[in-house]
């Protein structure tokens, strides 16, 4: 199991005392990022040099291997994958760059949002939502959910009632521990993941967990190649427009990575 998150960044970590701190200094190095991420919007808004790979674990393997000097990538992931007893045990995460808030992102228009909150809202009151959480090392990350509102009425043209009609949910994901990853016998845990089969559970549907290129996320979901974008999605500007979102369930923030002294 991924160690437990260690969410409280302490003060000595801010970019000011740190050796790779500094617009300047950090304009120096390049950085990894994944295509079409959180991450490679805060390289281009700190104007650092950045290769864009397809996914935030390649980003990792980049600096490992020394081919990029630093990546940005999320803080819960950096949790999970970097420092004693994980994958990259001589990786350490410095600056934190944001903070930002997680959230599931549906066709826009999409009545599957609103059924998600109710879920959300219900497992958060129940305990559910925090022991799966906790599961993964992520429930000092919870966002408090509002009350359920009752059940929503599907629409009969809706996304609820079609992927009630076609017995399956199909949830666009990229590999991304504590979110959504494999287990030794090839099946896809995580916070994110058990979340999602929670709520197929309560459509009465099976679950079905496709890897999409995380760049064309919305492509995928408009064509109906997937009907969900459930991987830890940043809750940007831009993704709340192309996307019918749901309410935020994780905070978050993107961490810069770096090998250890």
């Amino acid at each position: 199991m991924k160690k437990k998150l260690a969410y409280v960044l302490c003060g000595t970590m801010l970019m000011a005392s740190l050796s790779f701190a500094g617009v300047s200094a950090n304009e120096e190095l390049t950085y990894a990022v994944e295509a079409g991420s959180a991450g490679e919007a805060a390289a281009q808004d700190n104007g650092f040099n950045y290769n864009s790979v397809a996914s935030q674990a390649d980003a990792l393997m980049e600096v490992a291997s020394g081919t990029s000097d630093a990546a940005i990538i999320d803080l819960l992931m950096a949790g999970a994958m970097i420092g004693e007893g994980t994958s990259y045990p001589n990786l350490t995460h410095t600056d934190e760059l944001t903070s930002e808030e997680y959230g599931v992102g549906c066709r826009k228009g999409s009545d599957l949002a609103a059924y998600i909150n109710n879920v959300f809202a219900e497992s958060y009151a129940d305990g559910t939502m925090e022991e799966i959480a906790t599961t993964y090392g992520v429930q000092e990350a919870l966002v408090e959910q509002a009350e359920a509102s009752g059940e929503a009425e599907a629409a009969e043209d809706g996304d609820v009632a079609y992927i009630q009609e076609k017995g399956n949910l199909i949830v666009g994901i990229t590999d991304f521990a504590p979110m959504d990853y494999k287990d030794e016998n090839g099946d896809w845990i995580g916070f994110d993941a058990d979340m999602a089969k929670l709520v197929a559970e309560k459509l009465g549907v099976e679950v079905e967990f496709v890897e999409i290129d995380w760049d064309n996320k919305i492509m995928e979901l408009d064509a109906k190649n997937i009907d969900v974008v459930w991987n830890g999605m940043t809750l940007t500007d831009e993704v709340k427009a192309a996307m019918e979102c749901t309410n935020a369930y994780c905070n978050n923030a993107q961490v810069i990575v770096v090998p250890a002294e």
